[in-house]
């Protein structure tokens, strides 16, 4: 017997004791690993349920004939759907639409964020004030940014044909249909889209350039390198894994714009601005076809995780893979 605590005598011998509060610890403690499990479990029960099962189900879809209407019948027809849908010049034509957009703002974006990050770079701490205003573009909702290019250029009134005719750059305000000529909509549409997301782009590019040793770009000057050198040989080879994230993402952003492009032309006039994302859209509201639709969307997938892993293979690492 010992004294443990004033007025109470343990019965338990010590050695006993010890080894019943080790016990006692080792039942309430858990591994790091299952803590980490248990912490991710909610945000996988999430993932299951809003984006695996939609995916598994989008591809199963694509393999039934059935009504829109809950309830109504549903027939087994293969790939019927995938061969309607390779087979249909809509498809295709949206398909090389939805390419040309993502090429044209994917390259504009990146060409005008890479010399905004130069910029800043080069300007240190004085570009603060700089970078926070050329962040607000972020903060704005895409459909909202579509209503005000609309507004921007729409043929009667806007904003931008009037002041081209006051500059007299235009003889009449009409001269230049932004929204209504099927020659130009596409790149219309499209600036509502380099002006929302430039700033994202040249924000993780700044941010990349922080990591790159001015050691080395100091070295190159003392060496004769002049600017145009530095960037092609030393800034753009030690910047390629955050090149490839920021294509990568932005590639796929863009060409799944859906939203900054329907509230302006609807993917008219005479469908040169209907992209892949508006046509399953139509296919399926419009038309009623949930399983052609299915066939466009599970494509549609492929085709992007395609495009993504070649994009990150060459550009993350273009001479395969080092020793």
């Amino acid at each position: 017997m010992s004294v443990t605590a004033p007025g109470r005598i343990s019965t338990l011998p010590r050695t006993a004791r010890k080894d019943h509060g080790k016990r006692a610890g080792k039942g309430l403690r858990i591994s790091d690993r299952r803590f980490a499990l248990l912490l991710m479990t909610p945000a996988a029960l999430f993932m299951l349920a809003f984006v695996a099962w939609p995916l598994i189900k989008l591809v199963l879809d694509s393999f039934f004939d059935f009504s829109p209407i809950a309830g109504g019948p549903r027939t087994f027809v293969g790939l019927d759907n995938y061969v309607e849908v390779l087979s249909s010049s809509s498809f295709r034509a949206a398909a090389v639409r939805t390419i040309g957009y993502t090429v044209l703002v994917v390259t504009l974006e990146f060409a005008l964020g890479l010399a905004a990050a130069l910029l800043f770079n080069s300007l240190g701490n004085r570009s603060r004030l700089l970078r926070t205003a050329f962040l607000y573009p972020l903060m704005i909702a895409p459909i909202v940014a579509g209503l005000l290019w609309r507004f921007l250029l729409i043929d009667n009134f806007g904003i931008v044909n009037e002041m081209l005719f006051r500059l007299g750059i235009l003889d009449d305000r009409n001269d230049i249909g932004w929204l209504s000529d099927s020659s130009i909509a596409l790149f219309s549409v499209a600036l509502p889209d380099i002006w929302l997301t430039t700033s994202f782009m040249a924000l993780v590019l700044f941010a990349g350039l922080q990591n790159i040793p001015g050691d080395i770009i100091e070295a190159a000057r003392i060496d004769g390198a002049g600017p145009v050198s530095i960037l092609f040989r030393i800034i753009l080879p030690l910047l390629r894994p955050v090149i490839a994230v920021a294509l990568v993402v932005r590639g796929v952003d863009a060409a799944k714009a859906f939203d900054i492009i329907l509230i302006q032309t609807g993917g008219g006039p005479q469908n040169s601005t209907e992209t892949l994302s508006l046509l399953i859209y139509q296919t399926m509201i419009r038309f009623g076809e949930p399983g052609t639709a299915s066939a466009m969307g599970t494509l549609y997938l492929i085709a992007m995780l395609a495009i993504a892993v070649v994009a990150v293979g060459l550009i993350w690492r273009p001479g395969g893979r080092e020793a």
